[in-house]
């Protein structure tokens, strides 16, 4: 019997530009789609990465380009967009409550993964709020909350979402001895990912949110505590699972997981490396705890992009 083995050849490669690759997104953006024979990939050499012209050009060049970039940058670089068919993906903060961007979160709603592969210009979520939402938004759909629910986030996080500065001085062998223990930030309540949190899930209310970073590279855990009497119509905690089970059916990139705990403990960083988001419910009859764990590389910043590209590419040889 002959074993025959087929590769596919693409004729007409999409190709895509990273505005910004330097950076820990852009960087784990270009490690997956690197290696890949249906994307021909553009980036621009360090002389001239920088230089508005270049880039310029090569984002009207380009199928689809992703910034990779701060605020500013990335509003320059939309700026520069002049040929109607180029794709423009952003993961900086600067589009995610922005009109006419669509919020590049698939599994948030039936149609979203269909808006995201039929847009011009979709924002990428933020790491934490990606959790948050997660959390949120299928219980205010289902009005088991209320929009004018007043509700609290913890998340804690790995340095790398702080980016190479954070990373060095993690990684520095002359390490300060109070990063080795588990640092709160966003004391002033203005976290840059507050409102997208809000305006996504349709709250009326931002979160009290407290973020914290710990001593390990990657992984993120996402809790929201709920008392029953914050829940509406006489939902439970069973409620809430049962929402979840519906939502997350394992379809895309998020799952509910009916205990993934390990012997009371929760840890951070399980799904370090991967682009999966775990979904789960814990506590008792009064007291309910949310919790969303991943990696804030994967699903929640890289991988979550390359999701949202990998639509519009499918959309793109299928047309």
């Amino acid at each position: 019997m002959y074993k025959y083995s087929f590769k596919v050849i693409f004729l007409n490669k999409i190709k895509v530009f990273i505005d910004g690759r330097e950076g820990t997104t852009g960087l784990g953006i270009f490690s997956r789609l690197r290696d890949r024979e249906d994307i021909d990939l553009t980036v621009l050499p360090d002389e001239t990465r920088k230089n508005p012209e270049a880039r310029k050009k090569a984002i009207n060049e380009s199928d689809i380009t992703v910034l990779c970039l701060p605020d500013d940058a990335a509003k320059e670089s939309v700026s520069f967009v002049e040929n109607p068919d180029t794709v423009i993906f952003d993961a900086s903060t600067a589009h995610r409550t922005a009109e006419g961007w669509v919020y590049g979160l698939p599994e948030l709603c039936d149609g979203q993964a269909e808006k995201i592969a039929a847009s011009k210009k979709t924002a990428v979520p933020g790491c934490h709020a990606s959790g948050f939402i997660s959390l949120i938004y299928p219980l205010v759909e289902a009005r088991v909350i209320s929009k004018d629910v007043l509700l609290t986030c913890h998340s804690v996080t790995g340095y790398s979402g702080g980016g190479k500065k954070m990373i060095a001085q993690y990684e520095s062998d002359e390490k300060e001895q109070k990063l080795s223990a588990p640092r709160q930030y966003g004391l002033s309540q203005t976290h840059k990912h507050l409102p997208e949190m809000t305006k996504i899930t349709g709250l009326n209310h931002s979160p009290v949110f407290c973020p914290i970073v710990s001593d390990f590279y990657s992984g993120m855990l996402v809790t929201v505590p709920l008392f029953k009497s914050q829940l509406e119509n006489g939902a439970d905690a069973e409620t809430v699972k049962e929402v979840y089970r519906k939502k997350y059916n394992g379809k895309m990139n998020i799952e509910f997981c009916e205990d993934m705990s390990d012997g009371g403990f929760l840890d951070s960083n399980t799904l370090s490396g991967t682009d999966k988001m775990q979904i789960g419910v814990f506590g008792n009859e009064d007291r309910i705890l949310l919790t969303a764990r991943y990696d804030n590389l994967g699903k929640g910043a890289s991988g979550a992009a390359v999701q949202c590209l990998d639509l519009v590419i499918n959309k793109m040889q299928n047309e």
